[in-house]
Protein backbone atom coordinates (compact mmCIF):
# COMPACT_ATOMS: atom_id res chain seq x y z
CA UNK A 1 0.00 0.00 0.00
CA UNK A 2 1.65 3.25 -0.88
CA UNK A 3 1.34 5.98 1.82
CA UNK A 4 -0.57 7.93 -0.65
CA UNK A 5 -3.49 5.86 0.38
CA UNK A 6 -2.48 5.51 3.71
CA UNK A 7 -2.59 9.39 4.20
CA UNK A 8 -6.43 9.09 2.62
CA UNK A 9 -7.54 6.16 5.74
CA UNK A 10 -9.11 7.26 8.75
CA UNK A 11 -7.60 4.73 10.56
CA UNK A 12 -4.08 3.43 10.75
CA UNK A 13 -2.38 -0.48 11.40
CA UNK A 14 1.01 -2.31 11.25
CA UNK A 15 -0.42 -3.28 7.97
CA UNK A 16 0.12 -0.46 6.60
CA UNK A 17 3.60 0.46 7.87
CA UNK A 18 6.21 -0.52 4.71
CA UNK A 19 9.63 0.65 4.93
CA UNK A 20 10.14 1.16 1.21
CA UNK A 21 7.04 4.28 2.17
CA UNK A 22 10.10 5.20 4.77
CA UNK A 23 12.69 4.90 2.36
CA UNK A 24 10.95 7.41 0.10
CA UNK A 25 10.92 9.95 2.34
CA UNK A 26 14.20 9.85 4.38
CA UNK A 27 16.63 9.19 1.72
CA UNK A 28 16.99 12.99 0.76
CA UNK A 29 19.31 15.79 1.41
CA UNK A 30 18.91 19.31 2.99
CA UNK A 31 19.89 21.91 0.76
CA UNK A 32 21.10 24.97 2.79
CA UNK A 33 19.48 27.12 0.67
CA UNK A 34 16.05 26.45 1.61
CA UNK A 35 17.28 28.07 5.12
CA UNK A 36 18.56 31.05 4.95
CA UNK A 37 18.71 31.43 8.19
CA UNK A 38 21.18 28.28 8.86
CA UNK A 39 24.72 28.43 9.15
CA UNK A 40 25.52 24.65 7.55
CA UNK A 41 23.83 21.31 7.58
CA UNK A 42 25.56 18.60 8.82
CA UNK A 43 24.92 14.80 8.09
CA UNK A 44 21.49 16.42 6.51
CA UNK A 45 20.97 17.97 10.10
CA UNK A 46 20.61 22.05 10.26
CA UNK A 47 23.02 23.87 12.07
CA UNK A 48 22.13 27.18 13.64
CA UNK A 49 24.49 29.71 15.10
CA UNK A 50 23.12 31.25 18.42
CA UNK A 51 24.85 34.36 18.27
CA UNK A 52 23.56 34.53 14.81
CA UNK A 53 19.97 34.05 15.56
CA UNK A 54 20.35 36.44 18.69
CA UNK A 55 20.66 39.13 16.33
CA UNK A 56 18.14 38.84 13.41
CA UNK A 57 15.82 41.49 13.08
CA UNK A 58 12.65 39.51 12.10
CA UNK A 59 11.59 37.13 15.09
CA UNK A 60 9.00 35.79 12.91
CA UNK A 61 10.61 34.94 10.30
CA UNK A 62 13.05 32.73 11.96
CA UNK A 63 10.58 30.82 13.78
CA UNK A 64 8.69 30.44 10.63
CA UNK A 65 11.90 28.95 9.00
CA UNK A 66 12.28 26.53 12.34
CA UNK A 67 8.89 25.25 12.00
CA UNK A 68 9.40 24.05 8.76
CA UNK A 69 12.66 22.59 9.42
CA UNK A 70 10.77 20.86 12.33
CA UNK A 71 7.74 20.04 10.34
CA UNK A 72 8.91 19.10 6.50
CA UNK A 73 12.63 19.31 6.62
CA UNK A 74 14.59 16.99 8.72
CA UNK A 75 12.89 17.38 12.07
CA UNK A 76 15.93 18.45 13.98
CA UNK A 77 17.59 21.91 14.63
CA UNK A 78 21.20 22.16 16.45
CA UNK A 79 21.73 25.32 18.49
CA UNK A 80 25.48 25.99 18.61
CA UNK A 81 25.81 28.23 21.63
CA UNK A 82 22.57 27.83 22.68
CA UNK A 83 23.83 28.60 26.02
CA UNK A 84 26.59 30.92 25.43
CA UNK A 85 27.71 31.54 29.33
CA UNK A 86 28.73 28.19 30.39
CA UNK A 87 28.75 29.23 34.30
CA UNK A 88 25.00 29.68 33.84
CA UNK A 89 25.50 26.00 32.28
CA UNK A 90 27.71 24.58 34.83
CA UNK A 91 25.92 26.17 37.81
CA UNK A 92 22.77 24.23 36.88
CA UNK A 93 24.58 21.21 36.50
CA UNK A 94 25.88 21.65 40.41
CA UNK A 95 21.97 21.41 40.93
CA UNK A 96 21.60 18.47 38.70
CA UNK A 97 24.82 16.50 40.44
CA UNK A 98 23.50 17.53 43.86
CA UNK A 99 19.88 16.14 42.92
CA UNK A 100 21.54 12.72 41.80
CA UNK A 101 23.66 12.20 44.61
CA UNK A 102 20.34 12.62 46.99
CA UNK A 103 18.47 10.25 45.09
CA UNK A 104 21.61 7.71 45.53
CA UNK A 105 21.50 8.02 49.33
CA UNK A 106 17.61 7.84 49.39
CA UNK A 107 18.44 4.29 47.43
CA UNK A 108 15.90 5.19 44.51
CA UNK A 109 16.67 4.05 41.34
CA UNK A 110 14.65 5.84 38.29
CA UNK A 111 12.93 4.32 35.51
CA UNK A 112 13.97 4.94 31.86
CA UNK A 113 11.20 4.34 28.94
CA UNK A 114 13.85 2.99 26.48
CA UNK A 115 16.60 1.71 28.41
CA UNK A 116 17.07 -0.73 31.38
CA UNK A 117 16.77 1.12 34.98
CA UNK A 118 19.66 1.87 36.84
CA UNK A 119 21.58 1.96 33.42
CA UNK A 120 21.92 5.93 33.56
CA UNK A 121 21.24 8.32 36.36
CA UNK A 122 17.70 9.92 35.38
CA UNK A 123 16.19 12.45 37.21
CA UNK A 124 12.50 12.84 36.94
CA UNK A 125 10.32 16.27 37.42
CA UNK A 126 14.18 18.11 37.29
CA UNK A 127 12.17 21.27 36.40
CA UNK A 128 10.37 21.56 39.73
CA UNK A 129 13.34 20.25 41.89
CA UNK A 130 15.91 22.66 40.35
CA UNK A 131 13.69 25.50 41.50
CA UNK A 132 13.10 24.78 44.61
CA UNK A 133 16.86 23.29 45.04
CA UNK A 134 18.51 26.83 43.64
CA UNK A 135 15.60 29.39 42.44
CA UNK A 136 18.99 31.84 41.25
CA UNK A 137 20.70 29.33 39.44
CA UNK A 138 16.90 27.76 37.86
CA UNK A 139 15.61 31.35 36.95
CA UNK A 140 19.07 32.42 34.87
CA UNK A 141 19.01 28.98 33.06
CA UNK A 142 15.18 29.08 32.42
CA UNK A 143 15.43 32.90 30.66
CA UNK A 144 17.59 31.34 28.03
CA UNK A 145 16.15 33.46 24.60
CA UNK A 146 16.53 30.58 22.07
CA UNK A 147 14.49 27.85 24.31
CA UNK A 148 11.13 30.37 24.49
CA UNK A 149 12.05 31.35 20.51
CA UNK A 150 11.90 27.85 19.42
CA UNK A 151 8.87 26.42 21.88
CA UNK A 152 7.05 29.62 20.85
CA UNK A 153 7.62 29.03 17.16
CA UNK A 154 6.49 25.30 17.30
CA UNK A 155 3.70 25.61 20.41
CA UNK A 156 2.49 28.90 20.56
CA UNK A 157 1.65 30.73 23.98
CA UNK A 158 1.23 29.25 26.98
CA UNK A 159 3.49 26.15 26.40
CA UNK A 160 4.67 24.22 29.60
CA UNK A 161 8.23 23.60 30.08
CA UNK A 162 8.95 19.91 32.00
CA UNK A 163 12.47 18.63 32.29
CA UNK A 164 14.63 14.81 33.02
CA UNK A 165 17.65 15.13 33.36
CA UNK A 166 19.66 12.18 32.18
CA UNK A 167 23.23 10.84 32.73
CA UNK A 168 24.55 7.81 30.83
CA UNK A 169 27.30 6.78 31.85
CA UNK A 170 30.59 5.14 30.60
CA UNK A 171 29.68 2.11 28.82
CA UNK A 172 25.91 2.97 29.24
CA UNK A 173 23.65 1.10 26.80
CA UNK A 174 22.32 2.91 23.57
CA UNK A 175 18.23 3.02 23.81
CA UNK A 176 16.03 1.61 21.23
CA UNK A 177 14.74 3.53 18.44
CA UNK A 178 11.26 5.02 19.46
CA UNK A 179 9.17 7.98 18.88
CA UNK A 180 7.84 10.19 21.83
CA UNK A 181 5.45 11.48 23.89
CA UNK A 182 1.72 11.29 23.34
CA UNK A 183 1.72 8.66 20.66
CA UNK A 184 5.01 6.96 21.22
CA UNK A 185 4.66 5.94 24.60
CA UNK A 186 1.48 3.92 23.95
CA UNK A 187 2.06 0.00 22.54
CA UNK A 188 0.85 -0.28 19.47
CA UNK A 189 -2.48 -1.57 20.15
CA UNK A 190 -3.65 1.30 22.11
CA UNK A 191 -2.00 3.57 19.16
CA UNK A 192 -3.90 2.06 16.26
CA UNK A 193 -6.96 2.77 18.53
CA UNK A 194 -6.37 6.31 17.57
CA UNK A 195 -7.70 7.59 14.12
CA UNK A 196 -5.55 8.79 11.56
CA UNK A 197 -5.66 12.45 12.20
CA UNK A 198 -4.80 12.15 15.86
CA UNK A 199 -1.47 10.53 14.42
CA UNK A 200 -0.81 13.97 12.55
CA UNK A 201 -1.85 15.80 15.67
CA UNK A 202 0.42 14.19 18.20
CA UNK A 203 3.54 15.44 16.86
CA UNK A 204 2.60 19.29 17.61
CA UNK A 205 1.56 18.88 20.96
CA UNK A 206 5.22 18.79 22.25
CA UNK A 207 8.40 19.30 21.65
CA UNK A 208 11.74 17.26 22.57
CA UNK A 209 15.14 19.22 22.94
CA UNK A 210 18.54 18.43 24.98
CA UNK A 211 20.49 20.87 26.16
CA UNK A 212 24.35 19.21 26.35
CA UNK A 213 25.68 19.88 30.30
CA UNK A 214 29.20 18.66 28.96
CA UNK A 215 31.26 18.05 25.77
CA UNK A 216 29.51 14.89 23.97
CA UNK A 217 31.99 13.63 21.12
CA UNK A 218 30.57 11.11 19.15
CA UNK A 219 32.32 7.91 21.33
CA UNK A 220 29.97 9.58 24.58
CA UNK A 221 27.10 8.38 22.88
CA UNK A 222 25.37 11.42 21.45
CA UNK A 223 21.56 10.98 20.45
CA UNK A 224 20.87 8.79 17.37
CA UNK A 225 18.19 10.45 14.50
CA UNK A 226 16.91 9.48 11.53
CA UNK A 227 16.44 12.73 9.83
CA UNK A 228 12.71 13.30 8.18
CA UNK A 229 11.38 10.49 9.69
CA UNK A 230 8.95 12.85 11.40
CA UNK A 231 7.05 12.61 8.28
CA UNK A 232 6.17 9.32 8.36
CA UNK A 233 2.15 8.59 9.05
CA UNK A 234 1.94 4.99 10.28
CA UNK A 235 5.54 5.81 12.40
CA UNK A 236 3.83 5.73 15.74
CA UNK A 237 2.93 1.75 14.24
CA UNK A 238 6.13 0.97 12.89
CA UNK A 239 8.85 2.31 15.14
CA UNK A 240 8.59 -0.90 17.18
CA UNK A 241 8.97 -3.45 14.07
CA UNK A 242 12.36 -5.35 13.74
CA UNK A 243 12.79 -4.11 9.91
CA UNK A 244 12.31 -0.86 11.07
CA UNK A 245 14.79 -0.78 13.89
CA UNK A 246 17.70 -2.51 11.98
CA UNK A 247 16.79 0.10 9.03
CA UNK A 248 17.10 3.00 12.07
CA UNK A 249 20.63 1.28 12.97
CA UNK A 250 21.94 1.40 9.60
CA UNK A 251 20.80 4.60 8.55
CA UNK A 252 20.79 6.97 11.77
CA UNK A 253 22.98 10.39 11.95
CA UNK A 254 24.91 11.34 14.94
CA UNK A 255 26.46 14.27 15.86
CA UNK A 256 28.55 15.93 18.46
CA UNK A 257 27.69 18.38 21.11
CA UNK A 258 29.57 21.00 23.19
CA UNK A 259 28.84 22.39 26.04
CA UNK A 260 25.98 24.79 26.05
CA UNK A 261 24.49 23.56 22.65
CA UNK A 262 21.06 22.46 22.09
CA UNK A 263 19.08 20.19 19.71
CA UNK A 264 15.65 20.43 19.20
CA UNK A 265 13.31 17.93 17.27
CA UNK A 266 9.55 16.92 16.50
CA UNK A 267 8.95 14.49 19.01
CA UNK A 268 8.00 12.17 15.87
CA UNK A 269 11.64 11.81 14.38
CA UNK A 270 12.49 8.39 15.01
CA UNK A 271 15.46 8.79 17.88
CA UNK A 272 17.94 7.08 20.60
CA UNK A 273 20.26 7.55 23.26
CA UNK A 274 23.66 6.36 21.80
CA UNK A 275 25.93 3.81 23.81
CA UNK A 276 28.65 5.45 25.49
CA UNK A 277 32.01 4.32 24.48
CA UNK A 278 34.18 6.32 26.09
CA UNK A 279 35.79 5.58 30.28
CA UNK A 280 35.78 8.54 31.53
CA UNK A 281 32.43 10.77 30.42
CA UNK A 282 29.43 11.12 31.81
CA UNK A 283 27.19 12.41 29.17
CA UNK A 284 24.79 14.64 30.81
CA UNK A 285 22.22 16.35 29.23
CA UNK A 286 19.25 18.25 29.93
CA UNK A 287 16.31 16.62 28.44
CA UNK A 288 13.10 19.04 27.83
CA UNK A 289 9.86 17.86 26.92
CA UNK A 290 8.08 21.43 26.26
CA UNK A 291 4.12 20.42 25.81
CA UNK A 292 1.05 23.15 24.00
CA UNK A 293 -1.53 24.49 26.28
CA UNK A 294 -3.97 22.42 24.29
CA UNK A 295 -2.11 19.19 25.24
CA UNK A 296 -1.16 17.02 28.72
CA UNK A 297 2.30 17.49 30.03
CA UNK A 298 4.20 14.21 31.05
CA UNK A 299 4.91 15.19 34.63
CA UNK A 300 3.04 16.77 37.36
CA UNK A 301 4.75 19.85 38.06
CA UNK A 302 3.75 21.76 40.88
CA UNK A 303 3.64 25.04 39.61
CA UNK A 304 2.95 27.11 42.62
CA UNK A 305 5.73 25.66 44.59
CA UNK A 306 8.19 26.50 41.20
CA UNK A 307 6.50 30.03 41.32
CA UNK A 308 6.84 30.88 44.74
CA UNK A 309 10.40 29.76 44.98
CA UNK A 310 11.44 31.48 41.99
CA UNK A 311 9.85 34.89 42.63
CA UNK A 312 12.13 36.84 44.98
CA UNK A 313 14.73 36.51 42.08
CA UNK A 314 12.01 38.02 39.84
CA UNK A 315 11.75 40.58 41.90
CA UNK A 316 15.55 41.19 42.63
CA UNK A 317 16.23 40.68 39.17
CA UNK A 318 13.78 43.00 38.12
CA UNK A 319 14.74 45.66 40.49
CA UNK A 320 18.22 45.20 39.16
CA UNK A 321 17.10 46.36 35.65
CA UNK A 322 16.80 42.95 34.23
CA UNK A 323 14.70 42.94 30.76
CA UNK A 324 11.25 42.57 29.80
CA UNK A 325 12.16 39.65 27.83
CA UNK A 326 14.35 37.92 30.42
CA UNK A 327 11.36 38.45 33.13
CA UNK A 328 8.71 36.40 30.33
CA UNK A 329 11.30 33.67 29.84
CA UNK A 330 11.36 32.56 33.16
CA UNK A 331 7.86 33.14 33.91
CA UNK A 332 7.33 30.94 30.92
CA UNK A 333 9.36 27.75 32.46
CA UNK A 334 7.87 28.36 35.71
CA UNK A 335 4.06 29.55 36.51
CA UNK A 336 1.20 27.94 34.81
CA UNK A 337 0.33 30.23 31.91
CA UNK A 338 -2.96 28.58 30.95
CA UNK A 339 -6.07 29.36 33.19
CA UNK A 340 -7.76 25.87 32.25
CA UNK A 341 -8.98 23.92 32.99
CA UNK A 342 -10.60 25.73 35.62
CA UNK A 343 -13.96 25.49 38.19
CA UNK A 344 -16.05 28.63 36.54
CA UNK A 345 -18.30 28.85 39.09
CA UNK A 346 -15.84 29.98 41.51
CA UNK A 347 -13.49 31.17 39.39
CA UNK A 348 -15.43 33.08 36.07
CA UNK A 349 -13.56 35.15 33.70
CA UNK A 350 -12.45 38.57 33.87
CA UNK A 351 -12.54 40.76 31.24
CA UNK A 352 -12.92 38.97 29.03
CA UNK A 353 -13.33 35.00 28.32
CA UNK A 354 -10.70 33.40 30.87
CA UNK A 355 -10.05 34.01 34.12
CA UNK A 356 -6.69 34.96 34.78
CA UNK A 357 -4.18 32.41 35.13
CA UNK A 358 -1.06 31.70 37.72
CA UNK A 359 1.50 33.78 35.51
CA UNK A 360 -0.95 36.89 35.52
CA UNK A 361 -0.67 36.60 39.70
CA UNK A 362 2.96 36.59 39.32
CA UNK A 363 2.96 39.15 36.61
CA UNK A 364 0.68 41.42 38.79
CA UNK A 365 2.97 40.66 41.85
CA UNK A 366 5.94 41.92 40.07
CA UNK A 367 4.13 45.35 38.94
CA UNK A 368 2.63 46.14 42.38
CA UNK A 369 5.79 44.36 43.59
CA UNK A 370 3.92 42.08 46.30
CA UNK A 371 5.66 40.31 48.92
CA UNK A 372 6.40 36.54 48.48
CA UNK A 373 3.90 36.06 50.84
CA UNK A 374 1.35 37.72 49.09
CA UNK A 375 1.96 35.92 45.88
CA UNK A 376 1.91 32.58 47.99
CA UNK A 377 -1.61 33.50 49.43
CA UNK A 378 -3.16 34.91 46.14
CA UNK A 379 -1.75 31.61 44.11
CA UNK A 380 -2.99 29.34 47.47
CA UNK A 381 -6.15 31.38 46.68
CA UNK A 382 -6.31 30.70 42.88
CA UNK A 383 -5.42 26.65 43.07
CA UNK A 384 -8.57 26.84 45.32
CA UNK A 385 -10.41 29.15 43.01
CA UNK A 386 -9.69 26.33 40.47
CA UNK A 387 -10.80 22.94 42.42
CA UNK A 388 -14.17 21.63 42.23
Amino acid sequence: MSFTSVQRRAWLSEQDCDLADLRGLVERSTDLADYPYAASVERDVLIYDGARLREAEDRREVQAELVRALADGPGIVVFRGAFPDPAVVDRQSAVFDALIAEQHASGATAGDHFAAPGANDRVWNALEKAALYDPEAFADYYANDLLALVSAAWLGPGYQVTSQVNVVNPGGAAQTAHRDYHLGFLSNEVAAAYPAHVHRLSPVLTLQGAVAHCDMPVESGPTLYLPYSQTYEPGYLAWRLPQFQAYFDERHIQLPLAKGDAAFFNPALFHAAGTNRSTDIRRTANLLQVSSAFGRAMETVDREAVANAVFPVLLRRRAEGASQEWLENVIAASAESYPFPTNLDSDPPVAGLAPPSQADAVWRALRETWTPKDLRDELRAGAERRSS
